[in-house]
């Protein structure tokens, strides 16, 4: 196989890319802003660092949502811009590897493969991956000789819970609780308490700063606006209102992963046990999410040790490795 391809992990809120050439995972926010409905203004990163600032005549977006894709047109662009910067603006012929998750329609796993074969990147080749068996390679699993495997990846808007044998999924469920969800519970707990309004991002920063704010035995200092004065205003939000305001969704995912493990044959559930839960997912890190996962199931909790990335790591084991190459198959007719 020729030395250029690449792993694409489109996340709603994070973009994933694994280029062969470099052997390196690219990490840029999935987001765009469009100047006068029709100029592209700025997008990854930068793009991000603009949200919940720009003026009226700037629209930013994430063109994905839950998981799939909500805006062709837009993502296109995006892939186009981020792997012309990968290709350091030459447009090389390359194989395409896209990660899809499992539980969502035929006609939405074919968007991803119109997403590349549609963005003129001189794709010679557009092989679809489950997203959780790549999930489980960049975890280190064994998929194609493991039985009973069950993957829980926590994403933006999503978590998809997987039971992996023998390279391919047995049980898959996607549903729409993730880390938007957690921030949104943050921001509502605040105005509840606090009278405050925050940001997302703010919401966010809080949510990732809570393992080291609690080891410290600190508060979280916020930046908002005060519902009463309408002026902006500091405040320090004791942790435990944000831990208490995670509970339910905590409890959400806890539920749906004993509903599918409740439907998981008893051969594989023995294998469950003895392997545990292997948890990643960008949102996966929110802190007491682990504990509660392993509480809740009485199993043991693998965390991923870079949840972000897993699946591109998974991506670039299939591009390497012929060994994995089954495991990707083409979506022409689509038919596995």
């Amino acid at each position: 196989m020729a030395n250029n391809a690449f792993g694409i992990d489109l996340g709603t809120n994070n973009i994933k890319i694994y280029s062969k050439s470099d052997d390196n995972i690219v990490v840029e926010k999935n987001m765009i802003a469009i100047e006068n409905k029709n100029t592209l203004f700025a997008y990854g990163d930068s793009a991000f660092e603009m949200y919940e600032k720009a003026p009226a005549n700037i629209h930013i977006s994430y063109p994905l949502s839950n998981g799939v894709i909500a805006d062709i047109k837009n993502m296109e662009t995006l892939i186009r811009y981020f792997i012309g910067d990968i290709q350091k603006g030459k447009s090389i012929p390359a194989d395409y590897f896209i990660a899809v998750p499992t539980d969502v329609t035929e006609v939405e796993k074919r968007a991803f493969y119109d997403l590349v074969r549609d963005a003129n990147m001189k794709a010679r080749k557009i092989m679809v991956v489950e997203k959780a068996v790549a999930d489980g390679l960049g975890m280190g699993i064994d998929v194609k000789n493991s039985q009973g495997v069950i993957v829980v990846n926590v994403g933006f808007e999503t978590t998809e819970i997987s039971i992996l044998s023998l390279g391919g999924i047995v049980l898959s469920r996607l549903i729409k609780v993730g880390g938007l969800k957690f921030d949104e519970a943050i921001r509502a707990a605040v105005r509840r308490e606090f009278s405050l309004i925050i940001g997302g991002k703010t919401a966010e920063s809080v949510k990732m700063s809570l393992f080291k704010l609690e080891e410290d035995k600190q508060g979280a200092v916020v930046y908002g606006r005060d519902i009463v004065t309408g002026l902006p205003v500091e405040r320090e939000i004791p942790t435990k209102l944000v831990v208490d305001s995670l509970e339910e969704h905590f409890n959400t995912i806890v539920d749906n992963v004993k509903v599918i493990l409740e439907r998981t044959p008893p051969e594989l559930a023995a294998d469950i046990y003895r392997n545990g839960v292997y948890l990643t997912g960008g949102a996966s890190q929110t802190s007491h999410l682990a504990e509660r996962l392993s509480q809740g199931t009485g199993l043991k909790v693998n965390v991923a040790e870079s949840p972000m990335t897993s699946v591109a790591a998974g991506l670039s084991k299939i591009i390497n490795e012929d060994n994995y190459k089954t495991v990707a198959y083409a979506i022409e007719g689509m038919s596995k």
